[in-house]
């Protein structure tokens, strides 16, 4: 529905509010500015998603434990390697117990196999336990979409949802195989290294863990500080991509405007904005973790000092073994918090990818309170619009007190000028908006009492603009009726004077379909759509400027097809071209969301009104 009261999707940034427009669209509509989520409630959120693939998370879980035990035990066995080479009393020599070291040295080596080993499987359960997350997030997030109101797809660029589906998910998913699990394996070695060194030595211990206070107060300063640029970058991502979409889909008009300079120009602006805000987001994302690899080497060094002086002095009674252990632990100590802050930045994007991605899953879905159980083959296609008020605005309404009547099988034009709510009128019977007043009934049932499936599958729409998927064109065809036979869609194309130019192509019903069907001409495309909604055989026919793309010759063969295929069906036609409504049964005249005048055309010229006026500036010149 993208006539003059429906919005042009992309043409507004996402989330900023803009001032209102006259003349009724939804692109108008104030959307409230983007506030990110509390960092807890996102990352809660988004580990009750990694839950999910529970036997990958518990398998991965046993694997990192076994892990960190055989790493948190290799120092151990370093010790006792070294404490084997110790001096002979008798001699004053150094001796080594070879049996001894040996025995360690094995170990060592058993151990070291061990970790590697279980470092791979840890590393491929991962990336199953990122790919069967992100998954399930995807999954989700397009049934979210699909859920969504046409309000929302309408006042929200198409690009920066992509976005969503895409590099947000996609951060996500590395944070999930990379930063998450190693946050993880991180905490399993930061305890497990702290209870090493107490059973060594509590006083180096408590050497060790002064630098941990300075450790935590960099990073939670840096890391609030960084937020704001991550946050931003994914924002930015999101715009540059809506840029693209908006430039790649709208080429020709670009170019027939000669608009390529200032789309370049847009988009350099952005791409500098991103720039800018992306090496500000990895400069303080990188000096984190120099600045903690600092604070790690002045802790190595205070142990190694203290250890020192406790064996010259005899205090503590640790050997050189301890000494040795007590480094190597204190390494394993502070290299967890130095890999939490290295990947800080990475867990940063992925929080502000998954921000986004909740914003939408938690947009309110589509409005669907129709129960009542109803027979499209019983349906007549009575239609009534009693009293209906709406506004994509608040207080600019664009149907006031519309009332119109449509017996079953009529044919109902609606025409008016641009703004007056034609297009709106469809928007409504569809469902595709609520009403703010009044009500709509088919065969006497208000429409929000059908389920909307019900509703739309009774309605078949052709509008100006065609919607072709990169399909064949059989597909395309048989959209609304998948079960149709060939015969019947044969027929169908036949009465959509579609046939000929199918039959004509290579591979004719098989041709598949470019992106939009942009590997047909406009016309051509308006045939398919036609022969879709013939084949859909609806109660309710819309035409929405239906044979505004195709030459004269064609728009007087698919008149004639009309014909037969509104015959016993009742029609909506909105027109702009009112040489094609003449035979209408009731031609209705919008005027500043009201019915002006209505009746048929000899009629409506007589009266000199609205009608007349139009007809007047289409066919006489612009003299009234």
């Amino acid at each position: 529905m993208n006539r003059e009261n429906r919005p042009a999707s992309n043409a507004t940034p996402p989330m900023i509010p803009i001032g209102p427009r006259r003349g009724g669209g939804p692109m108008s509509a104030r959307m409230n500015a983007e506030k990110p989520r509390h960092t807890k409630e996102t990352l809660g959120r988004l580990l009750r998603y990694i839950g999910r693939s529970k036997t990958i998370l518990i398998a991965l879980i046993v694997i990192m434990l076994l892990v960190t035990a055989a790493e948190l035990s290799g120092p151990a066995f370093q010790k006792l390697a070294i404490d084997t080479i110790f001096k002979n009393e008798e001699t004053g020599k150094l001796t080594v117990n070879m049996s001894a070291m040996k025995e360690n040295l094995i170990w060592m080596g058993i151990i070291f196999v061990c970790c590697a080993v279980l470092s791979y499987f840890q590393g491929i359960l991962a990336a199953y336990l990122s790919q069967r997350t992100v998954r399930e997030m995807r999954n989700d997030l397009f049934r979210k979409i699909s859920r969504l109101p046409i309000r929302y797809t309408d006042t929200h660029r198409h690009g920066d949802i992509m976005s969503r589906m895409s590099n947000d998910v996609e951060n996500i998913s590395n944070a999930v195989s990379q930063s998450i699990t190693s946050l993880f394996s991180c905490v399993l070695t930061l305890v497990g290294a702290l209870v090493m060194m107490l059973y060594y030595s509590p006083m180096m211990t408590l050497i060790a863990i002064v630098t941990i206070p300075i450790s935590i107060l960099v990073s939670s300063k840096l890391g609030k500080f960084m937020r704001k640029y991550f946050v931003r970058r994914q924002k930015l991502l999101g715009q540059i991509n809506g840029q693209v979409e908006e430039t790649v889909t709208s080429y020709k008009t670009v170019v027939a405007y000669g608009k390529e300079a200032a789309s370049v120009e847009t988009f350099g602006e952005l791409s500098a904005q991103l720039r800018t805000c992306a090496v500000s987001a990895r400069v303080w994302g990188s000096i984190m973790g120099p600045i903690m690899n600092f604070i790690g080497n002045l802790q190595y060094v205070l142990i190694a000092a203290t250890g020192g002086w406790m064996v010259l002095t005899g205090r503590g009674g640790i050997s050189i073994g301890s000494i040795q252990a007590m480094l190597q632990y204190s390494k394993k100590f502070t290299r967890p918090i130095n890999q939490i802050a290295n990947q800080y930045s990475s867990i940063l994007t992925a929080l502000a990818g998954a921000e986004r991605i909740f914003e939408i899953l938690d947009s309110p879905e589509e409005i669907d309170e129709g129960t009542r159980e109803i027979s499209i083959e019983d349906m007549r296609g009575e239609i009534a619009f009693e009293n209906v008020q709406f506004a994509y605005v608040p207080d600019e309404p664009v149907l006031k007190d519309f009332d119109l009547h449509v017996r079953p099988g009529e044919k109902i034009a609606i025409v008016g000028a641009t703004g007056s709510g034609k297009t709106t009128v469809v928007n409504l019977l569809t469902r595709f908006y609520e009403l703010d007043g009044g009500r709509i009934t088919v065969d006497g049932v208000d429409i929000s009492e059908i389920p909307k499936s019900t509703l739309r599958r009774a309605i078949a729409i052709v509008l100006q603009d065609t919607v072709l998927f990169s399909d064949t064109i059989r597909n395309n065809i048989k959209y609304g009726h998948p079960e149709a036979t060939d015969e019947q869609m044969r027929a169908a194309t036949a009465t959509a004077m579609a046939d000929e130019f199918i039959e004509r192509l290579p591979e004719g019903y098989d041709t598949l379909l470019a992106e939009a069907g942009s590997n047909l001409s406009q016309g051509q495309r308006q045939l398919l759509a036609i022969a879709r909604a013939v084949l859909a055989d609806p109660k309710i026919l819309i035409l929405d400027e239906a044979t505004s793309n195709v030459d004269t010759r064609t728009e007087m063969q698919i008149q004639q097809a009309m014909v037969a295929l509104m015959k016993n069906r009742t029609s909506l036609i909105i027109a702009h071209r009112l040489s094609t409504i003449r035979d209408a049964d009731l031609i209705v005249v919008l005027r500043d969301g009201k019915v002006a005048e209505a009746g048929d055309h000899d009629t409506l010229l007589a009266q000199g009104g609205e009608y007349f006026k139009l007809y007047q500036n289409q066919f006489a010149g612009l003299t009234t």
